[in-house]
């Protein structure tokens, strides 16, 4: 049965998510403070909000896809915001990747209120969001997830329920240190290649089908020519920018400072993307730290 969706945050992944839930015949409210993002949807079939609370007021589900922590509790908690106009009952799901903190104090406001909330962070990049194959982390009490699920299986392919509230962000950030160390490892072993006179596309041809494959190589290589497929080839234009991976790397680091986790890899990994980012790799793939390395070596 159709439901009536807000979604708010309309950017390069939330746009297509919301659009992948108008393909499927419910009706989509869209809030987002570009109006070209807006326009995308509406060109699709989906609908304008006129604000936040009117938005919230209509929806059986409200979706968002926002920057950050601050962001989230102050669109569900604030003045105007999604907690005081939506009805007891609303389905909410957030789908930022945010604080642990946040998500759990969030969470727990909507529950105050009536509603059910599930934190469902994404992987899967903007093709994945476009393809409606992405991967939802999921936290969140039992009911709100299999509420949420009907709704997270339009936009994605794998959907992991990770426990309770927090839990869907504390397997994004965990997920994503793994992916800038492993990132960071391979571009490491391609810079060494070339000053040993190896050429890259032997080192992949070795590498993809021994003991070092691993995501970053065969999915991502971050060298042009072995994976036609991957940003190197396009000059690093982003499919998952330096910028949101050193987002992802700090949050670990804060929660791994507050959990009182040992990750020396993960700190690491979080001060070379910093160092990349304001060297002017901000905009570029993650893959272009590479670069960055082959220049500092």
């Amino acid at each position: 049965m159709p439901s009536t969706i807000g979604f708010i945050g309309l950017g390069n992944m939330g746009g297509p998510m919301a659009i992948n839930l108008v393909k499927a015949g419910h009706r989509v409210l869209g809030f987002d403070l570009s109006e070209a993002a807006v326009a995308l949807l509406t060109d699709a079939g989906g609908e304008k909000a006129g604000s936040v609370a009117d938005l919230a007021a209509q929806a059986d589900v409200v979706v968002t896809m926002l920057p950050a922590g601050k962001h989230v509790r102050q669109i569900y908690q604030g003045e105007g915001g999604i907690l005081d106009n939506a009805r007891s009952g609303t389905l909410l799901i957030d789908s930022s990747t945010i604080d642990v903190d946040s998500a759990r104090a969030v969470s727990s406001a909507a529950e105050e209120k009536g509603m059910l909330m599930v934190d469902a962070p994404v992987s899967g990049g903007v093709a994945g969001a476009a393809a409606g194959t992405l991967t939802f982390m999921v936290g969140g009490p039992d009911k709100a997830f299999q509420e949420a699920k009907a709704f997270l299986d339009i936009m994605g392919k794998t959907i992991v329920h990770a426990g309770g509230a927090g839990n869907g962000q504390a397997a994004k950030i965990c997920n994503n240190m793994i992916l800038g160390i492993s990132m960071i490892a391979v571009s490491e072993a391609f810079v060494l290649a070339e000053k040993l006179g190896l050429d890259a596309q032997k080192l992949y041809d070795v590498s993809s089908t021994a003991s070092g494959q691993c995501w970053s190589l065969t999915s991502y290589c971050p060298v042009p020519g072995p994976l036609p497929t991957s940003p190197a080839n396009r000059d690093y234009q982003p499919g998952f920018a330096a910028a949101m991976m050193l987002k992802d790397l700090k949050l670990a680091q804060e929660a791994a400072n507050s959990a009182g986790a040992a990750t020396p890899l993960g700190a690491e990994a979080s001060s070379l993307y910093a160092l990349y980012c304001n060297s002017g790799g901000n905009e570029t793939d993650f893959s272009g730290i590479v670069n960055f390395l082959r220049g500092a070596g």
